[in-house]
């Protein structure tokens, strides 16, 4: 007998002390990204990356 699911809540705790914007590399490596201009532009870059890459994820489900 299959079940359906009509609602789905997901909770998540954010850490401010954290660097943000990292999408998926290790805290090791985020921190070591927030060092320097060029460290702190390629950081940018991927939050810009990651951002694009959900918002074209959101408009693909929409699509359908």
């Amino acid at each position: 007998m299959p079940i359906e699911i009509r609602e789905l809540v997901i909770r998540a705790t954010v850490d401010p002390g954290e660097v943000a914007g990292s999408c998926g590399a290790s805290p090791a490596q985020a921190s070591g990204a927030s060092r320097g201009g060029a460290e702190a532009r390629a950081q940018a870059d991927l939050l810009e990356a990651c951002v694009r890459e959900v918002l074209r994820i959101l408009e693909d489900k929409r699509e359908r």
